[in-house]
């Protein structure tokens, strides 16, 4: 079975990640159910503006930890290697580094006041030792040819202030406490260690060091160069803009036989021009542009019922071989067209939480080309984003405040008061290989106000149609971890 990971990736978005293997086939669906109250709907918001507005992705080369070029024993026959091989898997590893790091990094962040800030730290310094361990191993395997050297310093250039950047973005996210000040010490002294090793190896020039935003600009030029042969280019398009067309026509001949027919019987009526028949004919005109927008859109939406609205094909940065074909639906539907898993899903929710919803339906189907993958290469990674902020915008912010007595000695008599904010419960469907034999159901809970998510939950999963596919299903450990046991 396909392993998905929905995960919250910023304030107010969240990231499907998934792999597809060279010459395979998957279809996607998401059914997001919004809850009524926020007034969410085709005429609030349309489905082509959250499309291009609020989803977004990224597709790659993908590879396990074991194949990693730079990790793997014989990549001491490099140098027999061309250039841009060379520099496709030096790109192609520092990617799944950094992708990586902000997965575990934004974890760690994640752990919560309950956890305390003792399981943080100890989090914190075990992903940095991880981090160590592979800069070392890279470090390594310094090329000695003068042209592999300048894609390699860019790369280890970057990856080291990566590293330090978030390292310290993660000691900025909680309080400081003198309990845990060698903890925190211990970490700063990491940063410092791959500051002053960029300096030794002359990576960035003194004037640069000390312009923040010269060095910000140039370590994202450095990610788009890394980014660059690895993540693939798209070409996204429109789809049934003949058709729309041909139903703009259509619709427009309707209406002017209708319009046509009335001005023939009112010509009948009338055998000379009269004030009457004037004020008549205005309002036949006037009746045919109030519907005809309304009229084109009805037989716009029955025609294209059920059709993909877009289709993408995915190409190679480097050699511009097409890799994969995608369709893509976005919909608004009613209770009565989900499928019974997603239904038996839902049903499963609170009974407080079983409010009426605005149904979203998101499908994504892809082809994955046979041929055209790198040497070393045959899977593809795909991560999906969804942003909330175009949702936020009919979300209320706070509705009052909540007074409770203080029952202690010396303040018997006061009442504190709490400000309350608006929050919001965004039930997610996500189905894989629907209809198929192996198909899968997954419930996601989101929590959400109107300043970011609260929290995603797994709130509940359908059963399988071949209950021994679920026994070998394994969730995909990430880069820093695979690479722990290398």
């Amino acid at each position: 079975m396909p392993n998905i990971a929905l995960k919250k990736d910023g304030k107010l978005s969240f990231k499907l990640t998934h792999h597809m293997e060279q010459g395979t086939f998957r279809r996607i669906d998401l059914y997001f159910s919004l809850p009524k109250e926020m007034g969410i709907n085709k005429n609030t918001l349309s489905e082509s503006d959250y499309f291009n507005a609020g989803i977004d992705g990224r597709r790659a080369y993908h590879t396990h930890g074991l194949h990693l070029p730079l990790l793997h024993r014989r990549f001491a026959t490099r140098m027999k290697r061309s250039t841009a091989e060379y520099k496709s898997n030096l790109n192609m590893f520092a990617y799944q580094y950094i992708s990586a790091l902000e997965t575990d990094a934004n974890e760690v962040i994640a752990i919560g006041e309950n956890e305390g800030l003792e399981a943080f730290y100890e989090s914190a310094t075990e992903l940095a030792e991880h981090c160590l361990d592979i800069l070392k191993k890279h470090r390594g395997h310094h090329p000695k040819s003068t042209k592999l050297n300048s894609i390699y310093e860019n790369v280890d250039n970057y990856l080291s202030w990566f590293t330090e950047q978030t390292i310290m973005r993660m000691l900025v996210k909680k309080p400081r406490q003198s309990a845990f000040s060698e903890n925190r010490l211990s970490l700063l002294a990491i940063c410092e260690t791959e500051s002053e090793y960029r300096k030794k190896k002359g990576y960035n020039s003194d004037s640069t060091l000390k312009d923040p935003n010269r060095i910000a600009n140039k370590m994202r030029l450095l990610r788009r160069l890394i980014e660059y042969s690895v993540i693939f280019k798209s070409k996204t398009i429109v789809l049934g803009n003949i058709t729309r067309k041909v139903v703009t026509g259509v619709a427009t001949a309707l209406l002017m036989s209708v319009v046509l027919v009335l001005i023939i019987k009112t010509q009948g009526a009338f055998s000379q021009l009269t004030t009457l028949m004037v004020f008549i004919l205005s309002i036949i005109y006037g009746v045919r542009e109030v519907f005809k927008d309304d009229f084109k859109n009805i037989l716009w939406r029955w025609i294209r019922k059920g059709k993909p609205k877009w289709a993408r094909t995915l190409y190679d940065s480097t050699n511009q071989h097409e890799m994969a074909k995608q369709k893509v639906w976005l919909d608004y539907t009613s209770n009565a067209s989900l499928p019974q898993q997603t239904k038996a899903l839902l049903a499963e929710r609170n009974t407080q939480n079983k409010q009426s919803a605005q149904l979203l339906h998101y499908r994504i189907e892809s082809r994955i080309s046979k041929n055209g993958f790198q040497a070393g290469y045959d899977t593809l990674e795909e991560n999906i984003l969804f942003s909330l902020r175009p949702l936020t915008r009919y979300a209320e912010g706070g509705t009052g405040k909540v007074f409770e007595r203080l029952n202690t000695t010396n303040n018997k008599d006061k009442i504190q008061s709490t400000t309350i904010e608006r929050r919001y419960q965004i039930n997610i469907i996500v189905a894989v290989d629907q209809g198929q034999y192996l198909e899968q159901f997954e419930r996601y809970r989101i929590t959400l106000n109107r300043s970011g998510i609260v929290e995603i939950v797994k709130a509940g999963e359908a059963k399988i149609k071949d209950p021994a596919d679920r026994k070998r299903q394994s969730k995909l450990s990430s880069l820093l971890h695979i690479n722990r046991r290398t």
